[in-house]
């Protein structure tokens, strides 16, 4: 059945092309002259053939099948130089183009180097695309740059709380978004408790969000996919940048191994509160540890014109230590790479992945001494191809596998400690996805991309099954399974449909659908970006969760293409959605299944967003206007509820000024509703004890959240003969002091025992810090 459909659907999409007498092809690389670096998204359009071009792929690759003949091929990149190159074209022929930055406007265009009317003209919709020039110039947390929050100033997107920096897309979990670092999954993105996100800007290069119309060839989240690509190093020269921020220093390194052909790329950064632990006259201070680093690294050699290798991984861990009590986590990734050129229009790609996420904590005392692990580890490879079949047709197709293995919880109790040893039941998995898609103009004002995805999941031993009374509460046997053999399997279809209709020059309507499959699921306690969350998959009892979602919006951009805006609607229904029982007991818990309730979900909502990208004045305003429930049979009788995510409004303002070429001011405001929250609204006694009894779930709402923030950046003026460049950058986060709650809890009165009374806990006050960038 699945051949069958796959195979119709590639017969459809090659239906859809052309005859092709007499034609040839034109290929390449679009790099930075200036690092030569491959130029994502880059336009290449032929001045001959209004309506046909295409863009480059994830490594700066291009192909044009044309009829023999002369044509001017226009190569576009917002912030570039624009080259028209003169070509005559007998026979297929390969061309690589270097594009030169545009220094006299390049400033006032930083807000994006796509093209200018990109979000017209392009296939994508609910798409965020951020460069992280224009991530740097936004004011930030202690000075440290964090592209998560900036996401969260998008529209569509929440955070997860003051401080953290989890989201939330669409209505969806903050498990429910994929996180891909060079395509290896991120499980936890997250430092210092979730106040800052694992990703050092110095190290990335391309920053992309799917809220939705996610492409055939991803999956296994239901939400959204943030696909973040480092950078690859400059292969012209040595160059050197980093930053000494109020509690960070970030350093990096990058140059040719062989010039034109191979580069390196080094970056790190480490916070150092911890240094001055040792200058304190507390001595139980002195010992204390309290820092996390990131180390990224990255090399790629080009082999031949047609082959091209890259190598890159991440390091990164919190460490939280006193003499009588230790936490540390952390991630891991590595991938290699493979780029490879069959023909002019046949391109692959194939990646071997590993990605790990763990952590530990245990206690230091000899009568209490123990070490708590847990983690989650991933061996995967995927085979990508793009076969651009002549200009009105661009397949995708190919095969990913990935092995899952999972360690929910070991204890190792000291030798004289009271604390037993225990271990959890580590399980495992493997998940299969084979994708065909095709991105096909059918007029000059219809595109059309279509697509579908087949996947596969299967858990698989060694483990082992309890199986439960009619009550669904006390295990009456055990199956336990052997190595490899399987336990529980899953598979689905996934399609995928996206149209865009070309009204004028200046607007477009677009539309999409997709059906999402998720195997893998995240149980946690807290709503904060805490380390001791558990991810378990797919199994006997707990379902796959699924969605569709449909969504509509109209693009239209303004006075030359200086303003850029849109409006988005957009439906999703979810399907086992799990929740927790009231009272759920999930730390060590040998049998979570026995706490989970599963149930459906739908989330809707509007999106506006203006955006001025152009002049010295540059930024956007957002609104979003949602809805998010859950309905679970176990839960409030049955009727549905908000979980804690959602959010009716949100609204952000995001500015930028350039007073002069030296100085910049940055501004952001952020508003939204409180999350929704469960509140004790009585209390019993019995037997000469106090009880809450609690509203229904997630009945009150906390106060609403609202922030501004600001920033000056003073840049050292620098004539070409200076090869060294700073600046200073001032950041005030919470600049009007706002109290925002990061938690409440509840507690007896002081005045009067016989009252509750609420207390609100906040983290940040009006908060400064003072950062030196520099580079040579």
């Amino acid at each position: 059945m699945i051949k069958y459909l796959m195979t119709t659907l590639l017969l459809a999409c090659l239906a859809f092309a052309t005859a092709a007498q007499e034609k040839v092809t034109i290929s390449g690389y679009v790099k930075d002259k200036a690092t030569g670096e491959g130029l994502i998204g880059s336009s290449v359009s032929v001045q001959e053939l209004p309506g046909t071009g295409v863009i480059t792929n994830e490594y700066g690759f291009y192909s044009l099948t044309l009829p023999k003949g002369n044509y001017t091929l226009n190569y576009n990149y917002l912030g570039y130089v624009t080259i028209a190159k003169q070509v005559q074209l007998t026979a297929s022929q390969k061309l690589d183009m270097q594009l030169e930055q545009n220094s006299t406007v390049l400033k006032e265009v930083v807000v994006s180097t796509r093209k200018e009317d990109n979000n017209v003209r392009s296939m994508e919709m609910s798409t965020l695309k951020m460069q992280v020039a224009e991530i740097k110039t936004m004011p930030a947390l202690l000075g440290e740059v964090d592209l998560v929050k900036a996401i969260q100033l998008m529209p569509g997107v929440q955070n997860a709380g003051e401080g953290t920096s989890g989201f939330y897309v669409r209505g969806g979990g903050s498990d429910q978004n994929l996180i891909l670092l060079d395509e290896a999954p991120v499980y936890n993105a997250s430092h210092l408790m979730g106040f800052f996100s694992v990703f050092n800007a110095d190290a990335i290069k391309d920053v992309q969000l799917y809220k939705g119309g996610i492409p055939a060839q991803h999956g296994g989240r239901l939400s959204s996919l943030l696909d973040i690509r480092m950078k690859e190093g400059n292969n012209q020269k040595m160059e050197v940048s980093g930053g000494i921020g109020t509690i960070a220093s970030r350093l990096t390194v990058e140059a040719p191994i062989v010039k034109d052909k191979s580069s390196f790329i080094v970056s790190g950064r480490r916070t150092y509160a911890d240094m001055f632990f040792g200058l304190s006259s507390d001595e139980d201070i002195k010992g204390n540890d309290l820092y996390f680093y990131d180390l990224n690294a990255k090399v790629n050699y080009t082999l031949n014109d047609k082959n091209r290798l890259f190598m890159s991984g991440y390091f990164g861990r919190d460490v939280a230590a006193t003499k009588d009590f230790m936490m540390n986590w952390g991630n891991a990734t590595g991938t290699v790479r493979w780029n490879h050129l069959f023909n002019d229009r046949l391109f692959s790609n194939t990646t071997f992945i590993f990605s790990n996420f763990d952590y530990a904590l245990g206690s230091r005392e000899e009568e209490s001494e123990f070490t708590w692990k847990s983690q989650i580890r991933d061996y995967g490879v995927k085979n990508d191809y793009t076969y651009f079949l002549n200009p009105k047709n661009q397949l995708r197709f190919g095969l990913h596998a990935t092995y899952h293995h999972f360690m929910p919880a070991e204890i190792k109790a000291g030798r004289n400690s009271y604390v037993n040893d225990l271990k959890l039941s580590s399980t495992n998995a493997l998940e299969t996805a084979l994708y065909l898609s095709n991105e096909h103009q059918i007029t000059d004002k219809l595109t059309i991309d279509y697509g579908l995805r087949f996947s596969t999941f299967a858990n698989i031993g060694p483990g082992k099954v309890y199986r439960y009374d009619d009550a669904f509460e006390t295990p009456v046997d055990t199956v336990n399974y052997s190595r490899f053999e399987k336990i529980k399997s899953y598979y689905g279809l996934e399609p995928r449909i996206a149209a865009k209709y070309d009204l004028n020059d200046a607007s477009s309507v677009k539309a999409s659908y997709n059906r999402t499959l998720q195997y893998l699921h995240q149980l946690s306690n807290s709503t904060s970006a805490m380390p001791f969350d558990i991810w378990i998959p797919s199994g006997t009892y707990v379902k796959p969760q699924i969605a569709d979602q449909v969504a509509v919006g109209y693009f239209r951009n303004f006075h030359d293409n200086m303003f850029e805006g849109s409006v988005e609607v957009y439906y999703k229904w979810m399907g086992n959605q799990i929740d927790y029982k009231d009272y759920a007991e999930i730390l060590l818990n040998e049998r979570l299944e026995t706490e989970l309730l599963r149930g459906t979900g739908e989330a809707y909502g509007a999106e506006f967003y203006l955006r001025k990208q152009k002049g010295l004045l540059t930024g956007w305003v957002s609104y979003t206007l949602s809805k998010t429930e859950r309905t679970v049979p176990g839960i409030n009788d049955g009727r549905s509820y908000a979980p804690r995510h959602d959010r009716r409004h949100s609204g952000n303002l995001v500015l930028s000024y350039e007073f002069s070429p030296s100085i910049n001011i940055g501004a952001n405001w952020t508003y939204s509703t409180g999350g929704a929250i469960t509140m004790p609204v009585g209390r019993y006694e019995y037997n000469g004890k106090t009880y809450p009894v609690y509203s229904e779930r997630n009945g009150y709402r906390l106060p609403a959240y609202h922030r501004l923030d600001l920033s000056a950046t003073y840049e050292k003026p620098r004539n070409e003969f200076k090869k060294y460049g700073s600046s200073w950058t001032l950041s005030i986060y919470n600049a009007y002091a706002r109290k925002n709650a990061f938690s409440i809890y509840f507690r007896e009165s002081e005045d009067d025992r016989t009252k509750t009374e609420a207390v609100k806990t906040y983290l940040f006050g009006l908060l400064p810090s003072l950062t030196y960038n520099f580079k040579f």
